[in-house]
């Protein structure tokens, strides 16, 4: 996939961004130790690009790409400005989406599915719209080669055939099973109550509303300018091109592309209530709890993280060439995104390890 050449003048006053001359040097150390980190993962893993970014306070503190978009061009990572598969890390956008329909009045979590979608076939059990946004509703998640699936869905409804036919897995409250299936099932919940279609609705009520205008649907077959290119190593660790798949059969849980200079956006505005109200915000990121008191450590499309004394919460994100690591840490007032374009990245302990590194700076 080839890029879109930037000017030479843009291309020095985004490169800048990863240069760090204006930070404040409190937080030099953390940076250092984050780029050998990062670097040395790219490297070891044979990862072609990684973009990542720091923000505390309302401020990126740190931005830098690692790499390569596109190999075979010869086009390096531009931070905050190339465009990754974000995978799950779409199910918070959605849950965005959801919360304003929330705040209007047009939703209620713990109604029926069946109040805003009648004709979806009839379970064995009752299901609500929170149980199937914490994925302990029994919907199932991918089977066989679902997750590569390469075919067009027209529309959020069609591609509800996938799974809407088949039976709960459990009854709904009693168990965790993640089901990214769940988030086509909100996101026509979405188109019910909006009385839009859900693309166009996401697109006006949060990626504009937030100003992320490097976000955006994942049609594999339109020109997407800055768009990195997917990879993926096969059975001896060579690089090579990831195999080609259409995400338009799972647009609300794992099918749009973002930046990192976007996903701080959209951290920014769930670090606290104004874009979402504060009943809704607390509710997404409050663990839900099963029906014999255990908590899932996952709210309404956004997990809980507990390490090192501090609380966060967040997504990670699994695509067709790509891994995703976003969290927010209100208290601290952090964002972290890592983005890559390799099916195969593993950052491991690397985001705890970094939230860590620039807090210890921050507190000096």
């Amino acid at each position: 996939m080839k890029l879109r050449v930037l000017p030479i003048s843009l291309l020095l006053i985004l490169c800048c961004i990863g240069c760090n001359n204006k930070v404040d040097s409190e937080y030099q150390s953390a940076i250092e130790k984050s780029k050998q980190l990062l670097d040395s993962i790219r490297v070891a893993q044979k990862i072609p690009g990684i973009d990542a970014a720091i923000a505390i306070d309302g401020k990126i503190i740190w931005s830098e790409g690692f790499g390569y978009a596109d190999l075979e061009n010869d086009v390096k990572v531009i931070p905050g400005v190339t465009k990754f598969r974000i995978g799950s890390v779409s199910k918070p956008l959605t849950s965005a989406a959801l919360g304003k329909l929330i705040d209007a009045g047009k939703v209620d979590l713990n109604e029926s599915v069946y109040t805003y979608l009648p004709d979806f076939p009839k379970k064995r059990y009752p299901i609500t719209v929170k149980e199937i946004s914490g994925h302990i509703a029994g919907i199932r998640h991918y089977r066989g080669n679902e997750f590569l699936m390469n075919k067009r869905f027209n529309s959020v409804s069609s591609s509800l055939s996938i799974f809407k036919d088949d039976s709960l897995l459990f009854e709904p409250g009693t168990n965790y099973s993640y089901s990214s299936y769940g988030f086509n099932l909100l996101s026509a919940v979405i188109e019910k109550a909006s009385g839009e279609a859900f693309l166009p609705f996401i697109q006006r009520e949060v990626f504009s509303a937030l100003n992320m205008s490097g976000t955006s649907p994942d049609f594999y077959d339109s020109i997407i300018y800055n768009r990195t290119s997917f990879y993926e190593l096969d059975s001896t660790r060579k690089v090579i091109n990831a195999p080609a798949v259409d995400n338009s059969y799972k647009w609300a849980g794992g099918g749009f592309l973002s930046t990192t200079t976007d996903l701080i956006k959209f951290g920014e505005a769930h670090m606290s209530a104004g874009f979402l109200s504060a009943s809704t915000l607390n509710t997404f990121t409050t663990s839900q709890v099963l029906a014999n008191g255990d908590s899932t450590q996952y709210g309404v499309g956004w997990r809980t993280y507990h390490h090192d004394g501090i609380h966060g919460y967040g997504h990670t994100g699994g695509s067709v060439g790509g891994i995703t690591a976003f969290r927010i840490y209100p208290n601290e007032k952090l964002v972290l995104v890592l983005l890559s374009n390799s099916s195969d990245t593993s950052y491991g302990d690397a985001g705890n390890k970094i939230v860590n590194w620039f807090l210890s700076s921050s507190k000096k």
